[in-house]
């Protein structure tokens, strides 16, 4: 990882120097000078103090860049991932001068990890949220949340009570229902598997048995890459390898359940539903949605037009994961998005 980062701050280094323009050099400066930033003797990383109803924890969290008009905070999904997933932001937004925020929530790996099974409560994490934006000192006047998948869920809801705090919205690959979820999953997508390959699924599902490594093998070889990340799983990239493998299953079953195809079970999410709110939302708003995607990419456009400002992007060739199997699409979009609030055109 060290090395990774020091190839990638060189190669942005020198691309600030290869016949750059005035602005462009003072621009590129400026992005990577961390000089009197409180976070600069651990390069970017804060550990922030955050309150709960049962004491007092730290999460982590690590700034790239400086851009006092551009910053987005990457909430990852899950739950109990990790920020690691997102380590190909570093490709795409440096060059377009945007400040992002890697963050592992409370339970995740790089963060501290009680063992209290009432925090992973959906309530709980937007207050979260809110005690992380205060520390790093985001606003409206410059503040973006990202949230894909679980973290689609984390920043709808925190928009819906914080969001004269934001100045952009990015849902990512999460529809507005639980419900309209599992439905997607078990009309949809289920159908396409080989029957014979479903069957063993369901029967494993059934029986609750969702540790036996042939139903995750299963699970694995014909859903995960068809749905999740479009790759053969011995090409998968080393962050999402370490990503899945650092994953919490105290905040992922809690939360989502032991079922890797739908939430089921007593899932704290079973119930969630948010359709008859987005309206409520007023802060411009991208939706992105992918063709293969575990979540119906109609849905994801829906609620691009059921909030105030919003605006949608489809990815044809990606999936769950779609910032690694349609990188171009996805980034493409999401920078235009910044940039377009940014500059009042939205």
């Amino acid at each position: 990882m060290k090395i990774f980062y020091a190839l990638f701050i060189a190669m942005f280094l020198y691309s600030c120097t290869e016949q750059p323009s005035s602005s462009d050099t003072q621009a590129c400066a400026e992005y990577l000078d961390n000089s009197g930033q409180e976070d600069q003797f651990l390069g970017g990383i804060k550990m922030i103090p955050i309150s709960t109803p049962k004491g007092e924890f730290k999460v982590w969290t690590k700034r790239v860049g400086n851009n006092p008009t551009k910053k987005v905070l990457l909430l990852h999904g899950g739950p109990g991932m990790t920020h690691e997933i997102y380590e190909c932001f570093d490709g795409y937004f440096p060059q377009e001068n945007i400040e992002y925020y890697y963050y592992d929530q409370l339970g995740s790996y790089y963060s501290d990890q009680p063992k209290d099974l009432s925090l992973w409560d959906l309530p709980r994490f937007v207050e979260e949220v809110e005690q992380v934006r205060i520390a790093l000192g985001l606003d409206e006047s410059n503040f973006y949340l990202f949230g894909q998948s679980w973290g689609g869920i984390l920043a709808s809801e925190y928009a819906l009570k914080y969001q004269k705090n934001l100045k952009g919205l990015i849902i990512s690959n999460m529809v507005m229902s639980i419900k309209d979820y599992n439905e997607y999953s078990a009309k949809v997508l289920a159908p396409k598997l080989p029957s014979k390959v479903l069957d063993t699924i369901l029967s494993y599902e059934e029986k609750e048995e969702f540790s036996n490594e042939t139903y995750l093998g299963l699970i694995t070889e014909h859903y995960y890459t068809r749905h999740i990340i479009r790759m053969p799983t011995d090409s998968w990239p080393d962050p999402i390898n370490r990503g899945f493998k650092h994953l919490n299953p105290d905040v992922y079953v809690t939360m989502q359940g032991p079922s890797e195809f739908g939430i089921k079970g007593d899932a704290t999410l079973l119930n969630w539903d948010i359709k008859d709110r987005l309206k409520e939302i007023t802060v411009p708003t991208l939706t992105i949605g992918a063709e293969y995607d575990t979540m119906d990419p109609k849905h994801m456009e829906w609620v691009s037009t059921e909030v105030q400002n919003g605006r949608y992007l489809h990815c044809p060739n990606g999936s769950h994961l779609c910032q690694f199997d349609d990188q171009k699409n996805f980034f493409t979009g999401l920078v235009k998005f910044v940039n377009d609030v940014d500059a009042g055109q939205f």
